[in-house]
């Protein structure tokens, strides 16, 4: 049996495609999925704690990785950018909005990109990654 067959389960999910992903795509989808983990604990936790602050940062180095490595993926579209990456320009505006409302404290303005960013750029994109054909489709359901 070779490694990327040791992915593959009749039962489970098939890991293979994201075995077979290039580096960058890999990258991209760990730090999606630990940015949504990091993200859904801040939203349901308790705020302006010590705790609340250090996960922050690492949720916006976490997005941050994200949006950038999108730039270098290119399989909606090989010969250059689709839609997808506008919402990863728009991430790497809010993110600085977002620290710079926590750090003025002007709460309403903080939770409110947050909250936005937390619903398009992590959940919406990750349903979209579940399109017939998508990698993470493939993954599901073959």
């Amino acid at each position: 049996m070779t490694p990327i067959e040791a992915f593959s389960h009749p039962h489970l999910p098939d890991l293979t495609p994201i075995a077979q992903a290039p580096l960058v795509i890999r990258v991209h989808l760990l730090l999606a999925l630990g940015a949504f983990a990091v993200a859904t604990f801040q939203i349901l936790g308790p705020k302006g704690t010590g705790l609340h602050r250090v996960l922050g940062w690492i949720w916006v180095v976490f997005m941050a990785v994200v949006a950038i490595s999108s730039f270098f993926i290119h399989v909606i579209n090989p010969d250059g950018f689709s839609l997808i990456h506008l919402l990863s320009v728009v991430t790497l505006i809010a993110l600085p909005v977002m620290v710079y409302a926590a750090r003025r404290r002007n709460v309403k303005l903080h939770k409110s990109v947050a909250t936005r960013l937390y619903l398009f750029a992590l959940v919406g994109a990750g349903l979209f990654t579940l399109f017939p054909g998508r990698l993470i489709w493939r993954v599901f359901f073959g």
